[in-house]
């Protein structure tokens, strides 16, 4: 499931394969995907420029020399997959952006809920977002102001792109067990300190260079994370076994032995 990191590395992937290319074509495979970008739209972007990529959230936007802005939503497990135009193409393969020096870039999904929209100039598709979740400006006064009216838990609440932009379901759950916060706790309760601590956990979860050795290690190898899909297992930091309940349609896994904040 593509969360900031990920799709972090796949917009820098991107930029490596397109930067700086001219689009020979834009085609949308997939019926889903074809009914967000027209066949009129997919002309607009033949022999345009590929000036800047940027990652929102977990939108990826490739700002073209016409002013216009391809936006990609990966969504639950969209990739790219870079080649040359004389490779098959891909069975999972829902839209490709095919440039004039060869190089075809696939949007890849089992799942056809990936998404790619063009935006005139001037125009933005986006949804409301707060601030990055790796934005270094990110603190306990932003969180603190923007948490401060939510009635709903900790952990739907930091998913909430309009709070935090890129935060998803996985590294919500792994940061709240790296602060040591109950993922029931309700948002606006969350004091400043613990607030403070979250915002450096996010940070950990989002670095995995940074992470606590042995925290993520079992003899059988390394584990990518601490809570996620753990449920039954040994709390890495406590005696307790980690839990699985569901909030706001979604799993989240935590330790009720020592998130106890």
């Amino acid at each position: 499931m593509p969360e900031l990191p990920e799709v972090e590395r796949a917009a820098r992937a991107l930029g490596r394969a397109a930067l700086g290319k001219t689009i020979a074509s834009v085609k949308a495979i997939h019926p889903a995907l074809k009914r967000r970008l027209s066949p009129a739209q997919s002309r607009a972007t033949r022999g345009k420029r590929i000036d800047r990529i940027e990652r929102r959230g977990k939108h990826q936007l490739l700002h073209l020399d016409s002013g216009d802005t391809l936006v990609v939503h990966f969504r639950m497990n969209g990739d790219w997959e870079i080649g040359t135009t004389s490779d098959p193409i891909d069975r999972f393969a829902r839209a490709m952006i095919e440039l004039s020096d060869g190089t075809r870039v696939s949007l890849v999904d089992s799942r056809a809920l990936s998404s790619i929209t063009l935006d005139r100039e001037g125009a933005s598709s986006l949804p409301k977002l707060g601030r990055e979740a790796s934005d270094p400006s990110l603190d306990a006064d932003y969180l603190l102001a923007a948490l401060g009216r939510k009635k709903v838990a900790i952990k739907p609440a930091l998913m909430d792109q309009s709070v935090m932009a890129g935060l998803g379901n996985i590294y919500a759950a792994e940061a709240l067990w790296e602060a040591e916060l109950d993922p029931r706790r309700p948002a606006a309760k969350v004091t400043k300190t613990k607030l403070a601590k979250l915002v450096e956990s996010i940070r950990l979860v989002l670095s995995p260079k940074k992470r606590r050795p042995g925290r993520y290690t079992e003899k059988r190898g390394v584990e990518r994370f601490a809570v996620y899909d753990r449920e039954g297992k040994g709390c890495r930091r406590c005696d307790g076994i980690i839990e699985r309940i569901v909030q706001a349609g979604r799993s989240t896994y935590f330790c009720p032995g020592c998130q106890v904040g």
